[in-house]
């Protein structure tokens, strides 16, 4: 998918574009530049892993990381974007483009879990797009409740 957004100053092309495990450096690097932290997720070997990076001109900016969670649903098990490209849609791009994409692939639902208080656009961004919030619960290892949302795709 590609798009013109408004970033900065000016109007950039946006590609999403899913990649795979070949080029995973791509996306530990903005896992490290996002979240300060080497692990992406606790485990690459998924059933239907899908691995998807949004590119401002010849630059990564984003990426997102899922999986089949079952035979329905669709699981987006981290994303992010960084710093200088927020508030310019590219997450909700992300976000999009992993739902058609497993739409597609016959998945019913998508998932994700947040912490509303380490990542509060997760929440804004799950509500304005039509997510229902399906579970709470408070993780200790974080030290803030998790919310499960979930949307029929």
């Amino acid at each position: 998918m590609q798009t013109e957004l408004n970033i900065g100053a000016g109007s950039a092309t946006v590609r999403i574009e899913e990649v795979g495990l070949d080029s995973l450096s791509i996306i530990k690097d903005l896992n490290t530049a996002i979240f300060g932290e080497e692990r992406i997720i606790n485990s690459l070997e998924r059933d239907d892993l899908m691995l998807l990076v949004a590119w401002v001109g010849d630059e990564p900016a984003g990426f997102k990381v899922g999986y089949r969670e079952n035979r329905f649903s669709f699981y987006s098990a981290k994303g992010g974007v960084l710093h200088e490209y927020r508030g310019f849609g590219i997450a909700r791009l992300l976000l999009d483009e992993m739902v058609t994409l497993a739409r597609e692939r016959g998945f019913r639902r998508l998932a994700y879990d947040t912490f509303p208080n380490m990542h509060p656009g997760m929440t804004v961004m799950g509500l304005a797009e039509g997510f229902r919030v399906v579970k709470a619960d408070f993780n200790t290892v974080y030290r803030d409740f998790r919310l499960r949302f979930e949307k029929a795709i």
